[in-house]
């Protein structure tokens, strides 16, 4: 308690600090989530896609982030077993903001994807560990979260591949591609549209008041009811717009007919997955940075949950934009370029796949990776398409994905000790 008063404005400068390295460590690594097959379809040139995705990060995680978030993320330990000792709880989340802000810097060096909530569990998991046991994690949780993450990217493969087989069977491929495209694309439009719109609604603005208010609106339907029929009127707006506007797209790519109507959707799906990403993934900076200022204002009580500050909310959102504008390319080009070659029809394929399992990841409770669904997704596509898939790149990602916790951990337990020691605090 002594160390909180003594120390309450330095430990609140240096938790914005920390946090803001977090968000920015998540720009960084996390941009490709939404525009590395963009860029590497060639759909998107770089520049472009770094505005855009700047952009809609920036009002996903601003608008649209966690106004109430858990003190511990994904329930990782008890806040009970800090009761007694605030300051070491204050201390662990600080240590484990910086661990994981560092090692997402440290894969994005080597232009490895990695997931950011695995960053911020194995953080806060190594310093509870550390300091309490082994008991005081919750590894059933931790253990069935991982399972999910392990299988989603298998299930986003095989989807992403039946998409693409059914894009190069019903149009590209076929005996009057042009004629096939007018009929078929303005379906795939449709089915943008949906998904779109129940993710924003169900994932994106899931922490605002939009979901109830459009229950109201369909006289207290229920919530999934309603995200169904406003996903359908959706679709059918996005079907209408592409058979009067999308039929006489062109583009400079290959096939330009085919493949720059494909580009076309690709940009909205970009533009969803990166606004529903900066509304969901902020969270893993600004909750322990709200849990550490919601237990110095209450002076050491350490609440179940923590009210999001909007100027910590701003915080997480300018970090995530610096750090995907500075050295989100190193990722998009893994994801966009390394792993198999990309057009805007597989590129979309894998977009929609991604976004469709995070959909009813969302729906159902199940937290995933966004990071590993769209890995999962991009690989499926070269395996199915071409066979052409860079193995030696993917067994780098997955080998980056199995040491992040421990990475994690690691980094953890060193700043605690670290800050421990600064702080004089046993």
């Amino acid at each position: 308690m002594e160390f909180i008063i003594d120390n309450f404005y330095l430990i609140i400068v240096t938790s914005l600090i920390f946090g803001g390295f977090m968000a920015y460590g998540i720009g960084a690594n996390d941009v490709a989530n939404a525009m590395g097959t963009s860029v590497g379809s060639k759909a998107l040139t770089l520049t472009q896609a770094l505005v855009i995705a700047a952009i809609f990060e920036f009002l996903g995680a601003y608008l649209a982030g966690a106004e109430v978030t858990t003190t511990i993320k994904e329930n990782i330990v008890s806040p009970a077993l800090f009761s007694e000792n605030p300051s070491i709880f204050v201390l662990g989340m600080m240590s484990s903001l910086l661990a994981a802000g560092a090692w997402l810097l440290i894969a994005t060096t080597f232009g490895l994807p990695v997931s950011t909530t695995h960053s911020i569990i194995g953080a806060i998991a190594g310093f509870s560990v550390f300091y309490i046991g082994w008991n005081s994690v919750n590894w059933p949780y931790i253990g069935g979260i991982t399972l999910t993450w392990i299988i989603t990217p298998f299930i986003a493969a095989l989807l992403s591949g039946l998409i693409y087989l059914s894009a190069k069977r019903l149009i590209i491929k076929s005996e009057k591609p042009l004629e096939n495209g007018r009929r078929y694309i303005p379906i795939y439009a449709g089915l943008v549209g949906f998904i779109i719109s129940a993710m924003t609604l169900n994932k994106s603005l899931a922490n605002t008041e939009v979901p109830l208010q459009l229950t109201q609106a369909f006289g207290n339907l229920d919530l999934f009811a309603a995200i169904m029929i406003m996903g359908f009127f959706v679709a059918l707006i996005c079907y209408t717009i592409s058979r009067l506007v999308l039929s006489h797209y062109v583009s400079t790519s290959e096939n330009p007919d085919v493949e720059g109507k494909f580009a076309v959707l690709m940009i909205f799906t970009a533009c969803s997955i990166a606004f529903a990403h900066g509304s969901n993934d902020v969270a893993n900076a600004v909750g322990p940075m709200a849990a550490i200022i919601n237990t110095i204002e209450n002076l050491g009580s350490i609440e179940a949950q923590s009210v999001v500050p909007e100027w910590v909310l701003l915080t997480g959102a300018i970090g995530i934009v610096l750090g995907m504008l500075t050295l989100g390319y190193k990722v998009i080009k893994t994801v966009g370029e390394k792993i198999t070659k990309l057009k805007p029809s597989k590129g979309f394929a894998a977009e929609m796949s991604t976004a469709i399992v995070v959909l009813f990841g969302s729906i159902s409770g199940v937290p995933l990776s966004t990071t590993h669904t769209l890995v999962g997704a991009v690989v499926g596509i070269g395996y199915f398409s071409s066979n052409k898939v860079n193995y030696k790149s993917v067994l780098e990602i997955l080998s980056s994905w199995f040491i992040t916790v421990p990475g994690g951990a690691i980094l953890s337990i060193t700043f605690f000790v670290i800050l421990k020691t600064l702080f004089g605090v046993s």
